[in-house]
């Protein structure tokens, strides 16, 4: 074994994904805190004297309590190096999560103890059965009433195909929970929570006899429920796990801390570390091949104070080292690498090297946008991540004549980040560019880093536009003639997209004028997104 491979034996590259308010951030900074990454551990609706977590940076994920942007965590437990990438949990900023989850080699979903599988959880859950990334279930907010255990077992398998294989298993209802059956290593934990929940909970091992005598019909009902288990097959089969046919199952409450610490464990021997990749053309590129990543975020301006831009690179092959020169792939232009960090919320700390699964953050990338492939020697690049179908549009302006260069500065450079796709045309002019969004919380975004953070308040109008799909320059002039639709080019790949006000006109133009060139982007291509 290589030095790069055995360094990538020791990877763990995950995401945790979830329905808005799951607890995902309070989740983040509970891993951190096991895994003794931060002291301390936040939450997102936090009390007076508690600090916020230290994942979400932006004002205004601040004030609402919700992640938007995502950001990358890295950290060392049992011999191995944890790199967690946090996703936005907002159903509007799903295509950053798609973006996200080209980067990671498995996913932990999240799910409330009351709700279950909930609409958004099942849109991400889409995206890694797409890339086939192995999913392990963390069954949340324990500690407060929900459903039964088994219930949400059913669910889990109706609804995502996956046969769930519980790892531990609940000791008491949700909202009287004790601590759990660990059906794996075939012992019993209790859990006591320590003052306000900000610091690890104490786990006591108890035999049989002690948790008869301590905990009785709850304890009872646990073991018969764990010999139902037995009985019916529901065991961990490792094979399934990684083929995506099965998911791992754990129970427990990020903000108390209960179950975080087995979850790492889970992670630790049953998660899968980096593989080979395929490129364009696909040819697998070996793990010790030289240095090869792929560019799944651009952020800027994390840190008010430097006003820069970070990409963030999944190491795919090889090793990087700080100062390395590479290559961009998308324009064959030799990109520097003075400055690697790694980034958590505005947190940050200087990266020497990094091998594959590693998240590098390299700062003052203009050139480079996510999707991008950065190389060292032989050429190489990989597949591109792909646009969702933007169901919001709207004409942007800036309030102000005085700041039409700092209105362009802005657009363009949120642009690049992907946080909004900028449709141009030659009749509504660079001054009025359309922005597409999938949500429409990504234009209160825009509207709020402009203002902030170029000093370009914008006037929105709202188009009636709901669907967007791919067109060429033929059918372009035809459409151009139509009511109710318009022709527009995307800025970041000049790509011909022809919006429509519902899907009834685009089929109505469609049947007048047959032959038109109209190609669905990738919500309409089984793929997540609003209308998938």
């Amino acid at each position: 074994m290589s030095a790069v491979t055995g360094e990538a034996a020791r990877r763990r590259t995950f995401a945790v994904i979830s329905h808005p308010d799951a607890g995902k951030s309070t989740m983040t900074e509970a891993l951190a805190l096991h895994a003794s990454a931060i002291t301390q551990a936040g939450a997102v609706h936090g009390k007076a004297g508690r600090r916020g977590v230290t994942s979400d940076w932006m004002e205004m994920e601040r004030a609402r309590g919700i992640s938007i942007t995502s950001a990358a965590l890295r950290f060392d437990y049992r011999g191995h190096v944890f790199n967690l990438v946090d996703t936005p949990g907002h159903a509007d900023f799903s295509e950053d999560t798609y973006r996200v989850l080209a980067a990671v080699d498995c996913a932990v979903m999240l799910l409330d103890a009351a709700k279950g599988m909930e609409p958004q959880t099942m849109k991400l859950f889409e995206v890694c059965r797409h890339r086939r990334i192995p999913v392990i279930t963390f069954v949340n907010k324990w500690d407060r009433p929900g459903r039964e255990p088994l219930e949400l077992l059913d669910e889990i398998e109706e609804r995502t195909g996956l046969r769930p294989t519980p790892v531990t298993w609940p000791i008491g209802a949700a909202g009287n929970f004790h601590g759990v059956v660990d059906r794996l290593e075939g012992r019993a934990v209790r859990y006591i929570r320590t003052p306000g929940g900000a610091t690890k909970a104490l786990e006591t091992e108890l035999t049989p006899e002690q948790a008869a005598a301590e905990l009785g019909a709850d304890w009872a009902r646990a073991e018969e429920e764990a010999d139902l288990l037995a009985a019916i097959g529901a065991e961990h089969d490792q094979k399934a796990f990684e083929a995506h046919e099965s998911t791992p199952v754990l129970f427990g409450a990020a903000l108390s801390n209960f179950g975080v610490a087995r979850l790492l464990d889970v992670l630790v021997d049953l998660a899968p570390a980096p593989a080979p990749r395929a490129d364009v053309e696909g040819a697998v590129r070996p793990l010790d091949a030289p240095f090869a990543g792929l560019v799944f975020k651009v952020q800027a301006n994390m840190d008010p104070a430097h006003r820069d831009r970070i990409a963030f690179v999944r190491v795919c092959s090889g090793r990087f080292e700080r100062g390395m020169v590479l290559t961009h792939a998308a324009t064959g232009r030799p990109f520097a690498t003075k400055y690697a960090q790694s980034v958590f919320g505005q947190e940050r700390a200087t990266i020497d090297e990094a091998y594959p699964g590693d998240v590098v953050g390299l700062v003052n990338a203009t050139a480079l946008r996510p999707g991008d492939t950065l190389y060292e020697g032989k050429p190489v690049e990989f597949p591109p991540i792909p646009s969702f179908a933007p169901e919001h549009f709207a004409v942007a302006r800036s309030r102000s004549t005085a700041k039409a260069k700092q209105f362009r500065r802005g657009i363009d450079q949120l642009d690049g980040e992907g946080v909004i796709q900028v449709l141009r045309s030659d009749l509504r002019g660079d001054q009025a560019p359309v922005l597409a969004a999938v949500g429409p919380m990504q234009f209160e975004v825009v509207q709020h880093r402009l203002a902030t953070e170029f000093g370009a308040e914008i006037v929105l109008d709202r188009l009636e536009y709901t669907l967007a799909l791919r067109t060429d320059a033929e059918s372009a002039e035809v459409l151009r003639r139509q009511r109710g639709a318009e022709v527009l080019v995307r800025s970041r790949d000049q790509a011909l997209l022809a919006v429509f006000t519902d899907q009834w006109r685009m089929r109505s133009i469609q049947r007048e004028h047959e032959g038109l060139t109209l190609e669905p982007l990738i919500a309409g291509q089984g793929l997540p997104g609003p209308s998938a």
